[in-house]
Protein backbone atom coordinates (compact mmCIF):
# COMPACT_ATOMS: atom_id res chain seq x y z
CA UNK A 1 0.00 0.00 0.00
CA UNK A 2 1.27 3.61 -0.56
CA UNK A 3 2.65 6.41 2.09
CA UNK A 4 0.07 9.47 1.14
CA UNK A 5 3.37 11.74 2.68
CA UNK A 6 6.17 10.09 1.08
CA UNK A 7 7.98 12.42 -0.96
CA UNK A 8 8.95 9.69 -3.59
CA UNK A 9 4.99 8.92 -3.47
CA UNK A 10 4.07 12.33 -4.08
CA UNK A 11 6.36 12.99 -7.08
CA UNK A 12 4.70 10.51 -8.61
CA UNK A 13 2.13 8.02 -7.54
CA UNK A 14 0.95 6.49 -10.63
CA UNK A 15 3.79 3.10 -10.21
CA UNK A 16 2.02 2.18 -6.39
CA UNK A 17 -0.93 2.73 -8.32
CA UNK A 18 -0.44 0.74 -11.07
CA UNK A 19 0.89 -2.39 -8.79
CA UNK A 20 -2.46 -2.11 -6.71
CA UNK A 21 -4.33 -2.40 -9.94
CA UNK A 22 -2.92 -5.48 -10.80
CA UNK A 23 -3.68 -6.84 -7.21
CA UNK A 24 -7.15 -6.56 -7.16
CA UNK A 25 -9.89 -3.55 -7.77
CA UNK A 26 -10.70 -2.59 -4.17
CA UNK A 27 -7.79 -2.64 -1.06
CA UNK A 28 -8.28 -1.66 2.24
CA UNK A 29 -5.90 1.40 3.70
CA UNK A 30 -5.03 0.99 7.02
CA UNK A 31 -3.27 4.38 7.19
CA UNK A 32 -6.53 5.78 5.14
CA UNK A 33 -8.99 4.19 7.47
CA UNK A 34 -11.21 3.32 4.56
CA UNK A 35 -11.73 1.24 1.66
CA UNK A 36 -9.87 3.11 -1.55
CA UNK A 37 -10.77 1.91 -5.56
CA UNK A 38 -7.78 1.55 -7.89
CA UNK A 39 -9.94 0.59 -10.94
CA UNK A 40 -11.83 2.89 -13.51
CA UNK A 41 -14.73 0.27 -13.20
CA UNK A 42 -14.91 0.52 -9.21
CA UNK A 43 -14.19 4.33 -9.08
CA UNK A 44 -16.92 4.96 -11.17
CA UNK A 45 -19.31 2.49 -9.48
CA UNK A 46 -18.39 4.31 -6.13
CA UNK A 47 -19.06 8.01 -7.57
CA UNK A 48 -22.43 6.59 -9.09
CA UNK A 49 -23.79 3.87 -6.41
CA UNK A 50 -26.74 5.53 -4.84
CA UNK A 51 -26.10 3.78 -1.29
CA UNK A 52 -22.84 5.50 -2.05
CA UNK A 53 -23.39 9.22 -0.21
CA UNK A 54 -21.80 12.26 0.72
CA UNK A 55 -22.58 12.29 4.30
CA UNK A 56 -20.99 14.99 6.22
CA UNK A 57 -19.49 14.67 9.38
CA UNK A 58 -18.98 17.92 11.37
CA UNK A 59 -15.17 19.03 12.30
CA UNK A 60 -15.02 18.33 15.95
CA UNK A 61 -14.94 19.48 18.57
CA UNK A 62 -18.13 21.68 17.38
CA UNK A 63 -17.56 24.85 18.64
CA UNK A 64 -14.07 24.96 17.46
CA UNK A 65 -15.44 24.45 13.66
CA UNK A 66 -18.74 26.47 13.63
CA UNK A 67 -17.88 28.23 10.51
CA UNK A 68 -16.20 25.37 8.42
CA UNK A 69 -19.07 22.99 9.41
CA UNK A 70 -21.62 25.94 8.45
CA UNK A 71 -20.50 26.10 4.82
CA UNK A 72 -20.10 22.31 4.84
CA UNK A 73 -23.70 21.09 5.89
CA UNK A 74 -25.05 23.72 3.98
CA UNK A 75 -23.50 22.61 0.58
CA UNK A 76 -24.68 21.04 -2.18
CA UNK A 77 -21.24 18.93 -2.57
CA UNK A 78 -22.00 17.49 1.36
CA UNK A 79 -25.20 16.76 0.35
CA UNK A 80 -27.93 13.87 -0.74
CA UNK A 81 -30.91 13.80 -2.04
CA UNK A 82 -34.05 15.32 -1.27
CA UNK A 83 -31.68 17.97 -0.08
CA UNK A 84 -29.08 18.30 -2.68
CA UNK A 85 -31.89 17.54 -5.10
CA UNK A 86 -33.55 20.84 -3.98
CA UNK A 87 -29.62 22.82 -3.77
CA UNK A 88 -28.55 21.78 -7.50
CA UNK A 89 -32.11 22.21 -9.07
CA UNK A 90 -31.46 26.26 -7.31
CA UNK A 91 -28.02 26.73 -8.26
CA UNK A 92 -28.62 25.05 -11.68
CA UNK A 93 -31.20 27.30 -12.45
CA UNK A 94 -28.93 29.98 -11.53
CA UNK A 95 -25.91 29.04 -14.06
CA UNK A 96 -29.02 28.14 -16.92
CA UNK A 97 -29.25 32.07 -16.92
CA UNK A 98 -25.80 32.23 -19.51
CA UNK A 99 -23.28 33.37 -16.71
CA UNK A 100 -20.88 30.16 -18.64
CA UNK A 101 -20.69 31.65 -22.18
CA UNK A 102 -21.60 35.14 -20.99
CA UNK A 103 -17.83 34.53 -19.71
CA UNK A 104 -16.34 32.64 -22.37
CA UNK A 105 -14.62 36.01 -23.92
CA UNK A 106 -13.93 37.36 -21.09
CA UNK A 107 -11.79 33.97 -19.79
CA UNK A 108 -9.71 34.19 -23.51
CA UNK A 109 -8.74 38.20 -22.96
CA UNK A 110 -7.73 37.38 -19.24
CA UNK A 111 -5.87 34.71 -20.62
CA UNK A 112 -4.28 36.20 -23.18
CA UNK A 113 -3.68 38.98 -20.60
CA UNK A 114 -1.79 37.04 -18.12
CA UNK A 115 -0.13 35.41 -20.41
CA UNK A 116 1.31 38.67 -21.76
CA UNK A 117 2.43 39.90 -17.81
CA UNK A 118 4.15 36.20 -18.10
CA UNK A 119 6.18 36.67 -21.42
CA UNK A 120 6.82 39.95 -20.28
CA UNK A 121 8.62 38.80 -16.71
CA UNK A 122 10.28 36.46 -18.47
CA UNK A 123 11.69 39.17 -20.44
CA UNK A 124 12.73 41.48 -18.09
CA UNK A 125 14.04 38.73 -15.35
CA UNK A 126 14.87 35.83 -17.62
CA UNK A 127 12.32 33.53 -15.56
CA UNK A 128 9.27 33.90 -14.09
CA UNK A 129 6.53 31.62 -11.63
CA UNK A 130 4.25 30.34 -14.13
CA UNK A 131 1.48 29.59 -11.10
CA UNK A 132 1.54 32.90 -10.64
CA UNK A 133 0.95 34.81 -13.49
CA UNK A 134 -0.98 32.70 -14.75
CA UNK A 135 -2.83 29.71 -13.37
CA UNK A 136 -3.44 31.02 -9.67
CA UNK A 137 -5.36 34.40 -11.08
CA UNK A 138 -6.90 32.94 -13.70
CA UNK A 139 -9.55 30.73 -12.22
CA UNK A 140 -10.07 33.31 -9.49
CA UNK A 141 -10.75 36.22 -11.67
CA UNK A 142 -13.10 34.03 -13.82
CA UNK A 143 -14.47 32.86 -10.67
CA UNK A 144 -15.00 36.50 -9.46
CA UNK A 145 -16.48 38.06 -12.52
CA UNK A 146 -18.88 35.18 -12.05
CA UNK A 147 -19.48 36.14 -8.44
CA UNK A 148 -20.08 39.54 -8.95
CA UNK A 149 -16.94 39.89 -6.43
CA UNK A 150 -14.33 42.70 -7.30
CA UNK A 151 -11.26 41.79 -9.11
CA UNK A 152 -9.05 43.17 -5.87
CA UNK A 153 -10.15 41.06 -3.61
CA UNK A 154 -9.10 37.37 -5.76
CA UNK A 155 -5.75 37.44 -3.46
CA UNK A 156 -7.77 37.01 -0.26
CA UNK A 157 -10.38 34.57 -1.53
CA UNK A 158 -7.69 32.84 -2.43
CA UNK A 159 -5.77 32.87 0.68
CA UNK A 160 -9.28 31.55 2.68
CA UNK A 161 -9.58 29.00 0.09
CA UNK A 162 -6.37 27.47 0.08
CA UNK A 163 -6.56 27.26 4.01
CA UNK A 164 -9.66 25.73 3.90
CA UNK A 165 -8.91 23.09 1.81
CA UNK A 166 -5.97 21.62 3.86
CA UNK A 167 -9.13 20.20 5.80
CA UNK A 168 -9.60 17.51 3.29
CA UNK A 169 -5.87 16.11 3.31
CA UNK A 170 -5.03 13.50 6.09
CA UNK A 171 -3.64 13.97 9.67
CA UNK A 172 -3.44 18.05 9.29
CA UNK A 173 -1.77 19.43 12.11
CA UNK A 174 -4.23 21.15 14.76
CA UNK A 175 -2.52 25.19 13.65
CA UNK A 176 -3.70 24.02 10.22
CA UNK A 177 -6.93 22.75 11.24
CA UNK A 178 -7.46 26.56 13.24
CA UNK A 179 -6.27 28.25 10.16
CA UNK A 180 -9.33 27.00 8.18
CA UNK A 181 -11.76 27.74 10.73
CA UNK A 182 -10.36 30.80 11.03
CA UNK A 183 -10.82 30.86 7.30
CA UNK A 184 -14.31 29.94 6.95
CA UNK A 185 -15.26 32.60 9.47
CA UNK A 186 -14.10 35.58 7.51
CA UNK A 187 -14.57 33.98 4.15
CA UNK A 188 -18.68 33.62 5.31
CA UNK A 189 -18.23 37.28 6.64
CA UNK A 190 -17.46 38.99 3.44
CA UNK A 191 -19.47 36.79 1.50
CA UNK A 192 -22.73 37.58 3.49
CA UNK A 193 -22.31 41.24 3.08
CA UNK A 194 -21.99 41.34 -0.45
CA UNK A 195 -24.65 38.26 -0.43
CA UNK A 196 -26.89 41.45 1.34
CA UNK A 197 -25.74 44.26 -1.16
CA UNK A 198 -27.03 41.65 -4.04
CA UNK A 199 -30.19 40.88 -2.48
CA UNK A 200 -30.68 45.46 -2.04
CA UNK A 201 -29.49 46.11 -5.72
CA UNK A 202 -29.27 42.84 -7.87
CA UNK A 203 -26.99 42.74 -10.74
CA UNK A 204 -26.02 40.33 -13.73
CA UNK A 205 -24.16 38.29 -11.48
CA UNK A 206 -24.49 34.65 -9.63
CA UNK A 207 -24.49 35.85 -6.24
CA UNK A 208 -27.60 38.21 -7.19
CA UNK A 209 -29.70 35.24 -8.91
CA UNK A 210 -28.80 33.02 -6.25
CA UNK A 211 -29.83 35.54 -3.35
CA UNK A 212 -32.87 36.06 -5.31
CA UNK A 213 -33.73 32.09 -5.09
CA UNK A 214 -35.11 30.11 -2.68
CA UNK A 215 -31.64 29.05 -1.19
CA UNK A 216 -31.34 30.25 2.84
CA UNK A 217 -28.59 32.84 3.30
CA UNK A 218 -26.21 29.93 4.82
CA UNK A 219 -27.20 28.14 1.66
CA UNK A 220 -26.17 31.17 -0.74
CA UNK A 221 -22.65 31.74 1.29
CA UNK A 222 -21.92 27.90 1.05
CA UNK A 223 -22.60 27.88 -3.03
CA UNK A 224 -20.56 30.89 -3.24
CA UNK A 225 -17.62 29.52 -1.31
CA UNK A 226 -17.88 26.05 -2.84
CA UNK A 227 -17.62 27.09 -6.58
CA UNK A 228 -14.31 29.50 -5.76
CA UNK A 229 -12.65 26.68 -3.75
CA UNK A 230 -13.58 24.18 -6.51
CA UNK A 231 -13.05 25.80 -9.38
CA UNK A 232 -10.30 27.78 -8.15
CA UNK A 233 -8.30 24.36 -6.96
CA UNK A 234 -8.88 22.22 -10.00
CA UNK A 235 -8.35 24.95 -12.21
CA UNK A 236 -4.89 26.42 -10.90
CA UNK A 237 -4.08 22.54 -10.50
CA UNK A 238 -4.70 21.15 -14.13
CA UNK A 239 -2.52 24.21 -15.82
CA UNK A 240 0.09 23.75 -13.26
CA UNK A 241 0.08 20.02 -13.66
CA UNK A 242 -0.82 19.67 -17.35
CA UNK A 243 1.72 22.32 -18.63
CA UNK A 244 4.15 20.97 -16.89
CA UNK A 245 3.63 17.50 -18.76
CA UNK A 246 3.39 19.11 -21.87
CA UNK A 247 6.92 20.35 -21.29
CA UNK A 248 8.29 17.10 -20.56
CA UNK A 249 6.72 15.91 -23.39
CA UNK A 250 8.00 18.05 -26.16
CA UNK A 251 6.38 16.44 -28.93
CA UNK A 252 2.59 17.28 -27.34
CA UNK A 253 3.71 20.55 -26.90
CA UNK A 254 4.96 21.19 -30.47
CA UNK A 255 1.72 19.20 -31.54
CA UNK A 256 -0.28 21.69 -29.77
CA UNK A 257 1.52 25.01 -31.34
CA UNK A 258 0.80 23.34 -34.65
CA UNK A 259 -2.58 22.91 -34.23
CA UNK A 260 -3.92 25.16 -31.42
CA UNK A 261 -7.56 23.61 -32.50
CA UNK A 262 -6.37 20.59 -30.11
CA UNK A 263 -6.63 22.74 -27.22
CA UNK A 264 -10.07 21.41 -26.23
CA UNK A 265 -8.71 17.58 -26.54
CA UNK A 266 -5.30 18.39 -24.78
CA UNK A 267 -7.77 19.60 -21.96
CA UNK A 268 -9.43 16.81 -21.15
CA UNK A 269 -6.01 14.46 -21.42
CA UNK A 270 -4.39 17.09 -18.86
CA UNK A 271 -7.03 16.44 -16.23
CA UNK A 272 -6.93 12.43 -17.00
CA UNK A 273 -3.30 12.49 -17.03
CA UNK A 274 -1.95 13.73 -13.52
CA UNK A 275 -5.34 14.64 -11.90
CA UNK A 276 -5.30 17.32 -9.45
CA UNK A 277 -8.25 15.79 -7.27
CA UNK A 278 -6.63 12.38 -6.62
CA UNK A 279 -9.30 11.00 -3.88
CA UNK A 280 -12.88 11.31 -3.21
CA UNK A 281 -14.78 9.65 -0.74
CA UNK A 282 -18.35 8.27 -0.02
CA UNK A 283 -20.12 6.64 3.39
CA UNK A 284 -22.06 3.65 2.41
CA UNK A 285 -26.10 4.31 3.70
CA UNK A 286 -26.45 0.65 3.59
CA UNK A 287 -24.24 -2.36 3.23
CA UNK A 288 -22.56 -1.94 -0.46
CA UNK A 289 -20.54 -4.53 -2.54
CA UNK A 290 -17.89 -2.95 -5.24
CA UNK A 291 -16.17 -5.05 -7.63
CA UNK A 292 -16.67 -7.96 -4.89
CA UNK A 293 -15.67 -5.77 -2.00
CA UNK A 294 -18.02 -5.07 1.01
CA UNK A 295 -18.39 -1.83 2.32
CA UNK A 296 -21.08 -1.85 5.69
CA UNK A 297 -23.12 0.59 6.28
CA UNK A 298 -21.64 3.75 7.82
CA UNK A 299 -18.18 2.75 6.47
CA UNK A 300 -16.23 4.86 3.74
CA UNK A 301 -14.71 3.93 0.41
CA UNK A 302 -12.53 6.10 -1.76
CA UNK A 303 -12.66 6.47 -5.74
CA UNK A 304 -8.98 6.80 -6.11
CA UNK A 305 -9.25 8.77 -9.33
CA UNK A 306 -5.41 9.10 -10.38
CA UNK A 307 -5.62 5.73 -10.51
CA UNK A 308 -8.20 5.04 -12.65
CA UNK A 309 -7.02 7.47 -14.98
CA UNK A 310 -4.18 5.40 -15.87
CA UNK A 311 -6.47 1.97 -16.02
CA UNK A 312 -5.43 0.24 -18.93
CA UNK A 313 -8.83 -1.54 -19.72
CA UNK A 314 -10.00 1.69 -20.14
CA UNK A 315 -7.25 3.97 -21.91
CA UNK A 316 -4.80 2.85 -24.67
CA UNK A 317 -1.40 3.57 -23.28
CA UNK A 318 -2.38 4.97 -20.21
CA UNK A 319 1.17 6.22 -19.42
CA UNK A 320 1.25 8.05 -22.23
CA UNK A 321 0.58 11.91 -22.71
CA UNK A 322 -1.58 11.88 -25.88
CA UNK A 323 -3.70 15.28 -26.60
CA UNK A 324 -5.04 13.99 -29.64
CA UNK A 325 -7.01 11.00 -27.64
CA UNK A 326 -10.30 10.79 -28.43
CA UNK A 327 -11.78 8.24 -25.88
CA UNK A 328 -10.74 10.03 -22.89
CA UNK A 329 -14.11 9.09 -20.08
CA UNK A 330 -11.94 10.40 -17.37
CA UNK A 331 -13.58 10.88 -13.89
CA UNK A 332 -11.79 13.79 -13.19
CA UNK A 333 -15.33 16.17 -12.22
CA UNK A 334 -16.40 13.32 -10.41
CA UNK A 335 -19.31 11.34 -11.42
CA UNK A 336 -23.06 10.46 -10.73
CA UNK A 337 -25.44 13.28 -9.08
CA UNK A 338 -22.20 15.10 -7.15
CA UNK A 339 -20.87 15.58 -11.14
CA UNK A 340 -18.65 18.97 -10.87
CA UNK A 341 -21.26 21.74 -11.94
CA UNK A 342 -18.48 23.89 -12.64
CA UNK A 343 -16.62 21.96 -15.40
CA UNK A 344 -18.01 23.54 -18.19
CA UNK A 345 -16.17 27.01 -17.09
CA UNK A 346 -13.36 25.08 -15.90
CA UNK A 347 -12.97 23.48 -19.45
CA UNK A 348 -13.14 26.76 -20.98
CA UNK A 349 -10.53 28.38 -18.56
CA UNK A 350 -7.75 25.55 -19.26
CA UNK A 351 -8.04 25.29 -22.89
CA UNK A 352 -8.06 29.49 -23.18
CA UNK A 353 -4.76 29.06 -20.89
CA UNK A 354 -3.36 26.46 -23.48
CA UNK A 355 -4.33 28.40 -26.14
CA UNK A 356 -2.74 31.76 -24.86
CA UNK A 357 0.29 30.42 -24.20
CA UNK A 358 1.30 28.05 -27.29
CA UNK A 359 0.46 31.51 -29.02
CA UNK A 360 2.58 33.95 -27.00
CA UNK A 361 5.45 31.74 -25.86
CA UNK A 362 5.87 28.50 -28.12
CA UNK A 363 9.58 28.39 -26.97
CA UNK A 364 8.20 28.09 -22.99
CA UNK A 365 10.69 25.45 -20.73
CA UNK A 366 10.50 24.96 -17.19
CA UNK A 367 13.78 26.90 -15.61
CA UNK A 368 14.28 24.49 -13.57
CA UNK A 369 12.27 21.63 -11.59
CA UNK A 370 9.34 22.98 -10.04
CA UNK A 371 8.29 22.27 -6.94
CA UNK A 372 5.27 20.21 -5.57
CA UNK A 373 2.74 20.53 -2.96
CA UNK A 374 3.65 18.29 -0.06
CA UNK A 375 -0.37 16.69 0.01
CA UNK A 376 -1.88 13.77 -1.35
CA UNK A 377 -5.85 14.55 -2.49
CA UNK A 378 -5.05 18.14 -3.71
CA UNK A 379 -2.36 17.23 -6.19
CA UNK A 380 -0.63 20.21 -7.48
CA UNK A 381 2.79 22.52 -7.60
CA UNK A 382 3.72 25.54 -5.52
CA UNK A 383 6.10 26.86 -7.50
CA UNK A 384 6.40 26.34 -11.55
CA UNK A 385 9.16 28.81 -13.00
CA UNK A 386 9.63 29.27 -16.61
CA UNK A 387 11.70 30.86 -19.24
CA UNK A 388 12.22 30.73 -23.02
CA UNK A 389 15.97 30.42 -22.42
Amino acid sequence: MFDPADPVFLADPYPAFARLRARGDVHHHDDLGLAVAVSHRASSAVLRHRSLGRIWSDATPLEQFASFNMLHRNSLLENEPPAHTRLRRLVSSAFARGHVERLRPTVRALAGRMVESLSAAIAADGEADLLEHLAQPLPVAVIAELLGVPEEAGPQLVEWSNAIVKMYEYGLPDEKRTEAEQASEQFAGYLRELVDRRAAEPGDDLVSHLAGSDLTGDEVVATAVLLLMAGHEATVNVIGNGVRALLDHRDQWDLLIADPALADSATEELIRFDSPLQLFERTATEDVEIAGHPVPKGAKIAALLGAAARDPEVFDDPDALDITRDKNPHLGFGGGIHYCLGAPLARIEIAAALDALVTTLPDLRCAREPQRRDEFVIRGLRTFPATTA
